[in-house]
C-alpha cells in the first residue's frame, strides 16, 4: 500500500478499482486454463460446468489430479479408449458419466485428435515434484550426504511434459505409506 500513497486510506481507495476487477479477471483465467486441460479450443458458457464436474468426480473418487489430465491427454488420442483415466477414478462410472459429455464437446470442434492431444500434453504435465520425491531427496541429501536422488529428480523435473519411460515411477503418486502428512515452507 505504500507504494501506492504515503496516506493509507488514499491508497486503499486507489487499489480498490484493481481489487474489484480481480475476481472476474482471475476466473476468465482459471476457466482459460481449465479450457486448455480439458483440450478445448473455443469457449462455450457450459465448459466451466464440464470442467467442475471433472473436479469433483475426481475428488470423490480420490483421482490422481495431474494423472487424470496426463492421462485425459492420451484419451484424447483415442475416441474409445478411456481405460486409462478411467482406472484412476475408485468409481470408474463416475469418470464414464462425465467422458459421454467431454466427448460429445470434443467432438464439435475442428481439431483431429493428435492436434488436440499435442495441445494437452503442453499444459498437463506427466511429472510434478510430488511431496513424497522431495521428502526422500531431502532425506538422501541430510542424512547420507546423498545428492544423487536430487540429480535424478531434477533430471525428470526438467522435462515434466515428455515421456520419460526411464523415469515412469515419478509420475506414480505415492502408496499409503510414502504419503507425506507435514509439509515445510521452502521445500
Amino acid at each position: 500500500m505504500p507504494l501506492l500513497a504515503e496516506d493509507q486510506d488514499k491508497a486503499v481507495e486507489q487499489a480498490q478499482p484493481a481489487l474489484g476487477e480481480f475476481a472476474e479477471s482471475f476466473n476468465a483465467a482459471y476457466q482459460a486454463g481449465l479450457r486448455k486441460k480439458l483440450g478445448l479450443f473455443t469457449a462455450r458458457d457450459d465448459d466451466f460446468v464440464l470442467a467442475q464436474d471433472l473436479l469433483d468426480a475426481m475428488a470423490k473418487n480420490h483421482a490422481d489430479f495431474t494423472l487424470t489430465f496426463r492421462r485425459l491427454s492420451e484419451a484424447a488420442l483415442d475416441p474409445v479408449d478411456d481405460s486409462g483415466v478411467r482406472q484412476l477414478f475408485a468409481d470408474p462410472s463416475a469418470y464414464d458419466e462425465w467422458a459421454v459429455r467431454w466427448r460429445q464437446r470434443i467432438s464439435e470442434e475442428m481439431q483431429d485428435p493428435a492436434t488436440r492431444q499435442s495441445a494437452m500434453r503442453l499444459v498437463n504435465p506427466a511429472f510434478i515434484p510430488r511431496n513424497h520425491r522431495i521428502e526422500a531427496v531431502i532425506d538422501a541429501a541430510i542424512n547420507r550426504d546423498d545428492f544423487a536422488p536430487f540429480e535424478e529428480l531434477l533430471t525428470v523435473l526438467s522435462k515434466p511434459y515428455e515421456d520419460q519411460p526411464a523415469f515412469a515411477s515419478y509420475a506414480e503418486p505415492p502408496e499409503p505409506h510414502q504419503r507425506v502428512l507435514q509439509t515445510f515452507c521452502g521445500t
